[in-house]
């Protein structure tokens, strides 16, 4: 489906309100107007039935009516005013109170959708504008929307979304998930547990704590029913921006999910579902998110709460929440047989930001040394929409296979080439025409090369596996002594050197050294007077993943050089004297 083609055509349906309405506002019509006509769509075969139906609920409780008129609808909502979008048309004059009236006439779900976009305000003023009737009968016009997927319609709405940041100029920080990078997260997260999933009735649940529209939370809905569609995968989820929840919630209830499981506010400041836990969680939250705003109420539940909470493992600079994110989504893991497994996009700061002692650090060395962090996957650059950057996948449980506990999986997929003339690599493909900063994709045939190398769990170019005890050092203080005008050491009255603070420096030692033989072999050779602060060495962890797979490149001889040069030379003559003749 060409979902920027379709997302256009409603989008031009904005061009009505040039002149009314800034450009940066056009989103507060263009999403709310989208989202109806979507669900007026979805029940338009089954309207007349419903309407028919409403005389025979009329002394029914409100629970038992809301039963059976979703039951009539064949959905988890329903509308029982006599309008639609067609017939809306009928009659110009009253549009605005009509309109209303069909709102009015959704059921309590569909109407708490609505009120997060502030809609009524938008009515009012299309009606002052005379542009609320063209806007319907242009909206009515687009009849593809009841047939489309929820992957598809989250397209169109991430697009719309887009176009409306845009124009907003609040690009910052927004990206969307590429589908291909969700459905690899989604394979792997399911690899191992594909007989647990086939079994018939069985219920598991997966949460995205930063769900936007979600996108993820509708793609791993759809792979556990192409395996399984007797099997059902309750979807979670929470959302800050008002416009993205609504949408996600609207489409929870069209796929025939609970709606309340989606809940509205931050993750870090409210926790909408406090007391749940989850089989599956997944997850692309903003990369280097701010958290100033929030930094009261994290740091007080760090410091009160400690591991009781979910920032007892350390706080992480104040412009970048990312494992903020990762300690929320880890305080949900269950603590059962089966465990949690977790999938987390970030870009590569989380792997190595902050010394040993500093809050990533410690974060770091909480997960490790819990033996939850399973796999890296390095993606390729130029794979996402609003970024260029290179991205990581994190993959975590508490249930690691008996052959992989107490180690960690390094995956390069990121396909790095030299030539920027090639297509195509082992990883990704690149794009006949980009989108906006995507330039590349990964292939479903690629998504499974990438699943089958975790899967495989075999060392080879692109895997590495190592200890967890390999990513771990020891940050260790040197010291050496104050001496006197004649060269001689300075004493404390017990006899010890006092040190000299204008020498002092570190050195990290890899936990798996030993660190006095590392010292007598790495510094006492060239610093004989050193010694080690004890006191001030602090356990840190980092993840180089450059490093693990970095290959020499032999560099040209001056013969291949000197020849180049000559070439180069030669070629600038022979233009020099075209031009002169």
């Amino acid at each position: 489906m060409n979902f920027k083609e379709k997302a256009n055509d409603i989008w031009k349906i904005a061009d009505l309100l040039r002149g009314d309405y800034k450009q940066s506002d056009y989103g507060k019509v263009i999403l709310p107007f989208t989202v109806l006509r979507r669900l007026d769509a979805i029940l338009e075969p089954t309207k007349k039935e419903v309407l028919d139906f409403l005389p025979k609920v009329e002394t029914l409780s409100e629970k038992a009516k809301d039963i059976a008129l979703e039951k009539k609808a064949k959905q988890n909502f329903y509308n029982k005013s006599k309008f639609d979008f067609k017939n809306l048309l009928d009659d110009p004059n009253n549009i605005a109170s009509n309109l209303r009236n069909y709102i009015n006439g959704f059921s309590a779900s569909v109407r708490d959708i609505i009120s997060y976009f502030s809609f009524d305000d938008q009515i009012e003023k299309l009606d002052s504008a005379d542009l609320l009737y063209q806007i319907v009968k242009d909206l009515s016009a687009v009849e593809y929307l009841k047939d489309i997927t929820p992957q598809e319609m989250g397209y169109i709405f991430e697009e719309l979304i887009r176009k409306f940041a845009d124009a907003s100029n609040e690009t910052a920080g927004e990206h969307f998930t590429p589908r291909e990078v969700i459905r690899l997260m989604v394979d792997i997260l399911f690899i191992d547990d594909s007989e647990v999933l086939a079994k018939e009735g069985i219920v598991k649940t997966v949460y995205d704590p930063a769900c936007g529209t979600g996108g993820m939370l509708s793609i791993a809905d759809e792979y556990v029913n192409e395996l399984n569609n007797k099997a059902k995968l309750e979807l979670f989820g929470q959302e800050i921006n008002p416009e993205s929840y609504a949408i996600c919630k609207s489409e929870m209830l069209i796929k025939g999910q609970n709606p309340s499981n989606i809940k509205f506010g931050n993750t870090f400041t409210v926790d909408g579902l406090k007391e749940e836990k989850f089989d599956y969680m997944l997850s692309n939250p903003p990369f280097g998110v701010d958290w100033k705003k929030a930094s009261k109420i994290i740091k007080d539940e760090h410091e009160k709460q400690g591991y009781d909470g979910r920032f007892g493992a350390g706080l992480p600079r104040i412009n970048d929440g990312s494992l903020l994110f990762l300690q929320h989504m880890v305080s949900k893991i269950k603590n059962t047989d089966n465990g949690s497994k977790i999938a987390i996009v970030f870009n590569g700061s989380p792997l190595f930001s902050g010394t040993a002692g500093s809050g990533e650090s410690e974060i770091r060395k909480w997960i490790i040394e819990n033996d939850l962090l399973e796999t890296i996957i390095a993606l390729p650059d130029q794979l996402f929409y609003n970024t260029g950057i290179s991205t990581y996948i994190w993959i975590l449980t508490n249930n690691k296979n008996k052959n992989r506990k107490g180690k960690i999986q390094l995956i390069n997929a990121s396909g790095s080439v030299d030539d920027k003339d090639i297509k195509e690599t082992p990883f990704w493909k690149k794009m006949d025409r980009s989108l906006g900063n995507k330039r590349k994709t990964i292939t479903p045939e690629q998504i499974v090369h990438i699943a089958n190398l975790y899967g495989d769990f075999k060392e080879n170019e692109f895997c590495k596996i190592l200890p967890n005890e390999y990513f771990g050092y020891y940050k260790v203080t040197v010291e050496r002594p104050q001496r006197d005008e004649n060269g001689e050491i300075i004493t404390d009255r017990n006899g010890n050197p006092k040190a000299d603070g204008s020498l002092r420096d570190s050195e990290n030692i890899p936990l798996l050294k030993d660190i006095n033989e590392y010292f007598k072999e790495e510094v006492l050779p060239y610093v004989s007077d050193a010694w080690i602060d004890e006191s001030k060495t602090k356990i840190g962890y980092e993840i180089n993943f450059s490093k693990e797979f970095y290959t020499f490149k032999t560099l040209r001889t001056l013969e291949e050089v000197k020849a180049d040069i000559l070439k180069l030379e030669e070629k600038t003559m022979g233009k020099l004297k075209e031009v002169i003749s």
